[in-house]
C-alpha cells in the first residue's frame, strides 16, 4: 500500500505561503511543513483501508471483434465509514475499455457497481494488467492505494466477415448434390440413384443388371461423397504478418478458413486445422460438425504471426500424420518466390501425389493500385516493381500447378469466396 497526494494538498500548502513571506524564518517553515504533513497523514488514515474493500469482476470472456460487450466491477465496503474510491482498471489499449479510471462513493456496509464497456480493436487475448483501488480521505488531501488481485481476461474472436457469402455457396452445394447431380463416374463419388439413359451419358455409368431387369437402358448417377476429410494448414510465419489494408494477411487467411469450414460442414465433411511455422503450435482436431466452427473461431483468436520462416518439411510430416490418403489438403500461405525458396514446391509435389491439394494465397491489393500508376516518374518505377512482383507470383502459381496443386490467389475481400468456389469445383468434378 502507498500513500499519495491529491492536487488539493498542494492548494492547502499555498495557504501557508503568506506566513512564510511575512516571517521568512527557517523554524517557521519547518513548523508549517510539519503541520501540513500531519494534516495529510491524518486525512490519509481517516480513509477506509482499501485492502478491506472487496472487489468482484463481472465480465464476459469472449466478444466478436467489432462488437461491444458490457461488464462491471462490484465494490463492497464492509467498514463503518463511507469509502470514497478511485479505481484504475489497466487493460491494454486494444481491449477498447471506454474508461480505465472511475470514481465512486460506497457507503458503509453497502455495495456499488462500476459499469464498463469493451470494444476491442484487435483480435486476440486482452488482459487487465492490474486493478488499483485508492481510498481518499474525508478532506480529499491524500489517498491510500493498493493493488487488488482480480484478473481480467477478454478474448476478441475473429469477426468472420465472410459468413455473408455462406448462403450462396450452400445453395450451389445443394445443386451439386441434388438438382445438378454428377452423371459421371469419378474419384470421390458415391452412388446416388438410377435413371433412364439419355444421349450424352457416359456408357461406363450403365447399370447392366438394372437394364436387364427393366429391359431399358438404365444408368447410375453419382454424387459427391460425404464424410470426407478436409485438412486446413495455415502458415503463421513472418509473411502472414503483412498488412493488407486494415488487417493482416493472417486475419484474411483465417476468414477464408472459417468460410471453408462452415461450407464443408454443410457438405457433411470433417474439417481439421493446424497452424505451422517452425512448430505446429496450434491444432483443431476431431471436432464434430456441429462444434468445429466454434472450436476453430475460439482456438485461432489468440494466434499471432511468428517472426520466423516456415519449416515446410516439418509441415509435410505433420500433414502426413493427420491426413489419410485422399483427404483434401488446403495450404493457406502466400504464393511468393520467397516462400517457394523455403521448400514449399517439393513439399507440394509430394502432397499432391496422395491428396487433392489446394494452395490458397491472399494477395496484396496495393500491387494492383501501384501497377496502374503512370502519373510521374516515381509512379512509373513503382508500377514496374509491382508488375515484376505480379509476374513472380504468376510464375510461382504456374510452378505449383505443374506439380498438381490447385492455386487460388485473390485479394482479401475475395479470398474466402475464391477458396470456397475451389472446394465446390472439386466437389462438382468428383475429385472430392
Amino acid at each position: 500500500m502507498r500513500i499519495s497526494l491529491t492536487p488539493r494538498a498542494a492548494l492547502v500548502a499555498l495557504i501557508a505561503l503568506p506566513v512564510i513571506v511575512l516571517w521568512p524564518l527557517w523554524w517557521v517553515v519547518l513548523i508549517l511543513v510539519a503541520i501540513w504533513a500531519l494534516v495529510i497523514l491524518a486525512d490519509a488514515f481517516s480513509a477506509p483501508n482499501p485492502r478491506r474493500i472487496r472487489v468482484r469482476r463481472e465480465a464476459p470472456t469472449q466478444v466478436r471483434l467489432g462488437n461491444s460487450v458490457r461488464g462491471r466491477l462490484l465494490l463492497t465496503n464492509p467498514t463503518s465509514r463511507t469509502a470514497r474510491l478511485e479505481v484504475r482498471d489497466a487493460w491494454n489499449p486494444t481491449a477498447g475499455l471506454d474508461d480505465q479510471r472511475s470514481a465512486v462513493d460506497v457507503p458503509a456496509q453497502e455495495r456499488r457497481a462500476i459499469a464498463q464497456s469493451f470494444t476491442p480493436t484487435r483480435r486476440g487475448e486482452h488482459r487487465s494488467r492490474t486493478l488499483l483501488v485508492a481510498s481518499r480521505g474525508p478532506w480529499g488531501l491524500a489517498r491510500r492505494t493498493t493493488e487488488v488481485g482480480v484478473p481480467g481476461r477478454l478474448l476478441a474472436l475473429h469477426p468472420f466477415g465472410s459468413r455473408r457469402h455462406l448462403p450462396s455457396r450452400v445453395q450451389r452445394l445443394r445443386e451439386i448434390e441434388g438438382l445438378a447431380a454428377i452423371h459421371q463416374r469419378g474419384q470421390g463419388t458415391e452412388f446416388d440413384s438410377l435413371r433412364d439413359f439419355v444421349d450424352g451419358d457416359d456408357v461406363r455409368s450403365i447399370d447392366w443388371r438394372a437394364t436387364a431387369r427393366r429391359r431399358s437402358v438404365v444408368v447410375r448417377t453419382w454424387r459427391p461423397e460425404r464424410d470426407r476429410h478436409v485438412l486446413i494448414v495455415v502458415d503463421t510465419s513472418r509473411t502472414s504478418a503483412g498488412r493488407l489494408g486494415e488487417s493482416t494477411r493472417l486475419d484474411a487467411a483465417f476468414d477464408a478458413a472459417l468460410l471453408l469450414t462452415a461450407l464443408a460442414g454443410q457438405a457433411g465433411d470433417r474439417v481439421d486445422l493446424i497452424c505451422v511455422d517452425r512448430i505446429p503450435h496450434l491444432s483443431v482436431l476431431g471436432s464434430t460438425r456441429t462444434t468445429v466452427l466454434h472450436d476453430m473461431v475460439t482456438a485461432t483468436a489468440a494466434v499471432d504471426p511468428a517472426l520466423v520462416e516456415t519449416d515446410w518439411e516439418l509441415a509435410a510430416s505433420t500433414i502426413t500424420q493427420r491426413a489419410r490418403r485422399g483427404s483434401l489438403v488446403v495450404l493457406l500461405t502466400p504464393v511468393e518466390s520467397s516462400v517457394v525458396h523455403t521448400g514449399l514446391l517439393p513439399v507440394a509435389a509430394r502432397l499432391a501425389r496422395d491428396h487433392p491439394l489446394v494452395v490458397a494465397s491472399v494477395s496484396d491489393p496495393a500491387l494492383e493500385e501501384l501497377a496502374a500508376g503512370r502519373g510521374d516518374l516515381e509512379s512509373v518505377y513503382l508500377a514496374a516493381a509491382a508488375e515484376q512482383a505480379r509476374a513472380e507470383r504468376t510464375g510461382v502459381s504456374h510452378a505449383l500447378e505443374r506439380v498438381g496443386a490447385h492455386v487460388v490467389d485473390a485479394p482479401p475481400e475475395r479470398a474466402p469466396q475464391a477458396l470456397a468456389d475451389a472446394y465446390l469445383a472439386l466437389k462438382a468434378a468428383g475429385k472430392l
